[in-house]
């Protein structure tokens, strides 16, 4: 009697829905990005901006919703640099281009492939730097350069102030608004990819009596920022660029604590060193 022995069949790999979930948060973000570019070529720079907002938006819960769902891999965190640097990078970079860059003949060009380089850059040391533990900024809890949402928004910021103040005068000085518009997008581009330390949003600890007080603080902000986008995005931009001199500061405060805290271990060392070296070791034994 012939038995027929079927070959055994291979198990196909699952992959969760909870993994899934953050990466399609981060796609829908990519796309917002090369969305906002279309809508740029387009001339309709309003909803561009909203698009690179919304970008902004779907990358900040992109993470934590990996971490809430325990989806968090290293293909997502490829996935979210490339994103990253076409929603951050190469999208702010042609918006601003197309809006006024390109009334400086070769030079605009030049200032907005700086934006665009430098946010690559600044990506790409991120993920080489991931398993370094040498990282003195980080330690401190402070960031290194400016992340790369944030350096869009400042690189868009003259958009913001321009149609926050378009109804005046001021507003159509557009030789002028043009040359000031590249010096802050190169100043944006220098940020990036600089060692300077900046804020980190993870070190900002809330006390629980400002509990209430923060949760208003931040229904007024969405308020604002839904009936006055244009001059709650202007005054956010000044804001932060505020706090880069300050963080400067306090790290360097923060360094000088450091310092002085690890002088007295330093001192004490030497004693130990001292006394055990009075004591015979077992080999001279």
């Amino acid at each position: 009697m012939k038995v027929d022995h079927e070959p055994p069949r291979r198990l196909k790999r699952v992959i969760p829905i909870r993994v899934l979930i953050p990466n399609a948060i981060t796609v829908a973000a990519l796309c917002a990005g090369l969305t906002s570019v279309r809508l740029a070529i387009a001339g309709d720079f309003d909803r561009a901006i909203l698009a690179i907002v919304v970008a902004g938006v779907l990358d900040g819960i992109d993470g934590r919703v990996a971490r809430l769902l325990k989806g968090a891999s290293r293909f997502g965190a490829e996935l979210d640099s490339l994103s990253d640097v076409t929603a951050f990078g190469v999208a702010p970079a042609l918006v601003i281009y197309l809006w006024t860059l390109e009334q400086l003949p070769g030079a605009g060009w030049i200032v907005a492939l700086a934006h665009a380089v430098c946010c690559a850059l600044r990506l790409a040391r991120f993920n080489a730097n991931l398993d370094v533990t040498d990282q003195p900024h980080k330690q401190h809890g402070f960031l290194t350069g400016i992340p790369a949402p944030v350096g869009a928004g400042l690189t868009l910021s003259p958009m913001f102030l321009y149609y926050w103040l378009e109804p005046t005068r001021f507003a159509h000085y557009s030789e002028v608004g043009t040359a000031a518009t590249a010096v802050v997008v190169g100043t944006v581009a220098f940020l990036m990819v600089s060692n300077l330390p900046t804020y980190s949003w993870k070190s900002v600890r809330i006390r629980p009596e400002y509990r209430i007080m923060a949760l208003v603080g931040v229904a007024l902000f969405a308020g604002a920022l839904l009936s006055a986008p244009y001059m709650t995005l202007s005054l956010i931009s000044v804001v932060y660029a505020a706090t880069i001199p300050m963080a400067i500061l306090s790290y360097r405060k923060v360094r000088r604590q450091a310092a002085a805290a690890a002088i007295p271990d330093a001192a004490a060392e030497p004693d130990t060193d001292a006394a055990a070296a009075r004591q015979p070791s077992p080999d001279a034994r």
